[in-house]
């Protein structure tokens, strides 16, 4: 059977497995006597062994297995949490997070057996206190007993015809044994038939298959419910049989017995059954035991749930990213009609006009749901960064907690992708400069664990993410020292800085406040990183810093990179977008009103000082109304700073579809991509933040 026509979602599934098993052993680490958070991470523990055994990445479901041992010991309170083994199994969580790395780039999972880890897994086992006995409760075991009785009827009632039975009495001469075996798939498993398939496999390993309820064929085509029966010939014992099933994962189940067949032809019933209980089984399958007797009939809730369950698809990002184009060339068709309605004035009519405007709204009800469909929370992002704050606080030696709002925040799947390595920068950034020591929060007055926050929320068409601390702030006169060592700028300069400037040096490549280069901080690689980053998604970011009090940095971008409503303007005869997102109004200003400031432009609009941008000055062309009276001035907005951006004409509003520059004419800061309009010519989308 070809499994990797299975590989995509197997990558996907096992990112969400690892993600849940972060979030729970670190809720796991807060309160080690919660039974519900250890259940989960058997169940997830479980659930990533029994892929990995089917996908056939042995090193894999060979860790997993030993760490499903682990949880289920402590599922039995047989083993008590300590900090020794949360390190132990987020170690073997990255183990796991390398195989999956490798798998993505070559399908194959590597060499490396982590045999430390496995060693350091059974070493925890061993050390288990000797409470064994004392568990053993005889209402449980009667549970059990019962449960396995009820499962051993489904191959107890096998009917073994005359060819059948000749050929068990054949096998018993030559020392052959027959065993009746049913095996229960969780019904959580996705991939049936693959887990039958795997079962199949591992009985063919002991001896032959003969008969198989239902059908070998039914099997392969799914149409059986939670389990299967066989009859088995074998020379194995049928322990080991069973063991060798339950290996197979995604298996909640297996339970057999002997079948004897008395020498006499007239009888026609199975004379003798020796029932063997299932809970002869090793202790690291007890719990999918337990697990059935709680749910041994209740398949109409299971049917009502699957509804839900099939109510989202896993979608390919490129055949989101071809969609999204169709629709882009479809408004660009849309405009282009609205064009030819406009200037063929003789020839409209009403039935043409309502047409267009029909278009108009299919195509942007249409724009609207595509939208929809590629916008994903951040949480799949931010999900990663406790563990790391975990991580840090060890390293760094430095008591300090996350708190994370407005994970549920949607954005553009490729915002998403591409957001979680500058957000990474920001959160190490402030664990490491940000949070004091516990003496110097302890001197200030401060609590002695300190204090991260990540919150994201919408603001209109942008979303905002900030990540501050209650740390040390950015000392200022300190990024101005390092600068002047550094050479990036003169004693002068530095001089002359104000805060605002001193603080974006921080955002230069190479440079760094930290004394010494750590695994941590020190290269200074980080913050021009996340700004070139954030630039490239169309966004911005700002610092607000306290000294002794902490650091704000605040991130703001795009909901969608691919179509927005544009202000159509005109330079110099040239036509212009501007995303209507960034202008607040449109304000006529006469030009006596215009002031200097420190030979600047300025204006005072209701109170506020707003600078001035020429956009003709800017573009270097030639203005169409040099001598007007009045101004049109479009006040745009960045963060808390305001712009005024003078123009010659106004077009109006319009919906665009943003194209790229390409890299040769993508160098241009003011120029954020190009739009094609109605009439087929190119108009060029003008990044207010840039000219801000």
């Amino acid at each position: 059977m070809d499994v990797s026509q299975y590989l995509d979602i197997f990558i996907d599934e096992t990112k969400e497995h690892l993600q849940n098993l972060n979030n729970r052993i670190l809720d796991l680490e807060q309160d080690g006597e919660d039974m519900d958070t250890i259940n989960e991470i058997f169940r997830a523990a479980h659930s990533l062994k029994g892929m990995a055994g089917t996908m056939g990445y042995k090193r894999m479901q060979t860790l997993t297995h030993d760490m499903e041992n682990v949880f289920s010991e402590v599922r039995n309170n047989n083993i008590k949490v300590n900090s020794d083994m949360i390190d132990l199994l987020f170690k073997c969580l990255d183990a796991l997070e390398e195989y999956l790395a490798s798998i993505q780039e070559s399908a194959d999972e590597g060499t490396n057996d982590n045999e430390h880890l496995i060693k350091a897994l059974n070493d925890v086992l061993n050390s288990k206190n000797d409470q064994p006995e004392v568990k053993e409760e005889p209402k449980e075991a009667s549970k059990e007993d019962k449960a396995n009785s009820t499962k051993a009827e489904k191959w107890k009632d096998i009917k073994i015809d005359d060819t059948f039975r000749t050929v068990i009495e054949e096998a018993q001469t030559r020392g052959f044994k027959a065993y009746g075996i049913t095996v229960y798939i969780m019904d959580s498993c996705l991939l049936k038939a693959a887990r039958a398939f795997l079962v199949f496999k591992a009985l063919e390993e002991h001896g032959e298959v003969i008969i198989s309820v239902p059908s070998a064929q039914d099997i392969e085509d799914e149409s059986f419910e939670n389990d299967f029966s066989v009859v088995i010939l074998t020379e194995s014992p049928l322990q080991k049989v069973i063991d060798a099933v339950k290996f197979v994962s995604e298996i909640e189940d297996a339970v057999g017995g002997e079948i004897v067949i008395e020498a006499k032809p007239q009888v026609t019933e199975v004379a003798k059954v020796d029932d063997v209980a299932a809970n002869n089984t090793s202790s690291d399958d007890k719990p999918a035991q337990a697990a059935q007797t709680s749910q041994p009939a209740k398949p109409e809730k299971k049917a009502s749930a699957k509804p839900v369950v099939n109510r989202t698809v896993r979608v390919d990002i490129e055949k989101l990213d071809s969609l999204m184009n169709l629709v882009s060339e479809l408004i660009i068709s849309k405009n282009s009609l609205v064009s030819v309605a406009g200037t063929a004035v003789g020839r409209t009519n009403m039935a043409f006009n309502e047409q267009i405007e029909y278009l108009e709204s299919v195509t942007t009800n249409l724009h609207e749901s595509v939208m929809k469909v590629r916008m994903v929370p951040i949480e799949s992002t931010v999900n990663k960064f406790p563990r790391m704050i975990r991580d840090l606080s060890k390293k760094l030696d430095k008591k300090m907690e996350l708190y994370m709002t407005g994970e549920e925040t949607e954005l553009d799947r490729t915002v998403v992708d591409e957001i979680g390595d500058p957000l990474m920068h920001l959160l190490r950034n402030s664990a490491d400069h940000g949070l004091e020591s516990a003496e110097v929060r302890a001197q200030r007055g401060k609590p002695e664990v300190g204090s991260i926050y990540l919150d994201a929320y919408q603001d209109g068409n942008n979303v905002v993410i900030e990540v501050r601390d209650d740390g040390n702030g950015i000392d200022v006169e300190n990024v101005k020292r390092s600068a002047v060592e550094k050479g990036k700028i003169t004693q002068e300069q530095a001089d002359l800085m104000g805060e605002k400037e001193a603080i974006d040096l921080l955002f230069q490549p190479s440079f760094s406040t930290a004394k010494v280069v750590s695994d941590v901080s020190g290269r200074g690689v980080g913050l021009d990183v996340v700004k070139s980053k954030i630039e490239a998604l169309s966004g911005e970011i700002e610092v607000k810093t306290k000294l002794g009090e902490g650091s704000t940095f605040t991130i703001r971008l795009p909901l969608t990179l691919a179509i927005i409503q544009a202000l159509m303007v005109v330079v110099g005869g040239e036509k212009y977008a501007i995303s209507l997102g960034a202008i607040q109004t449109i304000e006529s200003i006469k030009v006596e009103d215009v002031k200097k400031v420190q030979g600047k432009e300025v204006i005072n609009l209701r109170g506020s000082v707003i600078p001035l941008v020429r956009l003709n000055e800017m573009l270097d062309i030639e203005s169409l109304t040099p001598n007007a009276d009045e101004l049109i001035v479009l006040i745009a907005k960045k963060g808390d700073r305001f712009a005024g951006l003078v123009v010659d004409e106004l077009i109006g509003q319009m919906e665009i579809v943003i194209k790229s520059m390409g890299k040769y004419a993508g160098n241009c800061k003011l120029i954020s991509g190009a739009t094609i309009l109605g009439d087929g010519e190119v108009a060029l989308i003008l990044d207010a933040n840039a000219l801000i």
